[in-house]
């Protein structure tokens, strides 16, 4: 008996140490993809959608007002999501965004509903390149999210229940995965939303390039992904719901530096 426990004293210790060593070593190779991120391709078609002329008006989005004012980019992200009087609700960054694209530019937007705004040729999706655009304005700015409104209070409260939520086929809830320090999935490490380091390295650091998708991916598509892994029914892009968890998430890591864009695995 003694000999079990001390067998499994090992291998559990063998296995932390193994962690650690995966997790060193996964912080060097972001660190060598870093230094010409591909992901700066994406901006830079972010910059170009953002100011052509499309739609059915035929106008730029460069009247889009995403919180500072018409057209002010710098450090707008960092204080997204948050709530405008002029639709009288909360929105993230996409969720504005496609709010500006039907009424400044006369788009049907219905296409990028579900997975519609994750699918692009060449550089990826539209939606993906804009938001990479805008954040990059906040890049090294603090999150500020302001929580002095009753929507976003109500915003982050309803994310904090949708958090811990348990349903769908596996019984599983964000808070399976994201509510403690030290789990992983084989050699990933899943960050613990609940403080704020971890909420540093999972919500601060999108969008992001995915080396294993060759794609730019948006915390809207993150929050997607992460429900069809739950085998949850896909979430309605820029729903209500979603941009709930993000202001939850969001309020949790104020404070927390912006890297955007990022690489990730």
């Amino acid at each position: 008996m003694k000999k079990t426990l001390v067998a499994l004293c090992v291998a559990v210790v063998a296995h932390a140490a193994h962690a650690q060593d995966s997790d060193a070593e996964i912080a060097k190779y972001r660190a060598a993809l870093q230094d010409g991120n591909p992901a700066e391709l994406w901006e830079m078609k972010g910059e170009e959608l953002w100011k052509t002329k499309r739609g059915s008006k035929n106008v730029s989005l460069e009247t889009c007002d995403l919180g500072k004012g018409p057209g002010k980019l710098e450090g707008a992200y960092a204080e997204l999501p948050r709530y405008f009087a002029d639709v009288g609700k909360v929105m993230d960054l996409e969720a504005r965004l496609i709010h500006c694209m039907q009424t400044i530019q006369g788009w049907e937007t219905k296409q990028y509903f579900n997975k519609g705004a994750f699918k692009g040729s060449g550089p990826g999706s539209d939606m993906a390149a804009i938001a990479t655009f805008i954040s990059a304005k906040s890049n090294g700015m603090a999150f500020k999210i302001d929580t002095s409104h009753p929507a976003v209070k109500a915003a982050a409260k309803t994310g904090e229940e949708l958090f811990w939520r348990r349903s769908g086929p596996f019984d599983f809830s964000c808070a399976t995965c994201h509510a403690e320090t030290g789990k992983r999935i084989r050699l990933q490490g899943l960050p613990n939303l609940l403080e704020k380091e971890g909420a540093a390295s999972g919500v601060s650091t999108w969008p992001a390039y995915r080396v294993s998708q060759g794609q730019v991916r948006t915390l809207q598509h993150r929050m997607w992904d992460c429900y069809w892994q739950m085998r949850h029914p896909d979430v309605q892009y820029t729903s209500e719901a979603v941009t709930a968890l993000l202001t939850y998430m969001n309020v949790v890591g104020n404070g927390n530096e912006i890297k955007s864009p990022y690489i990730k695995r």
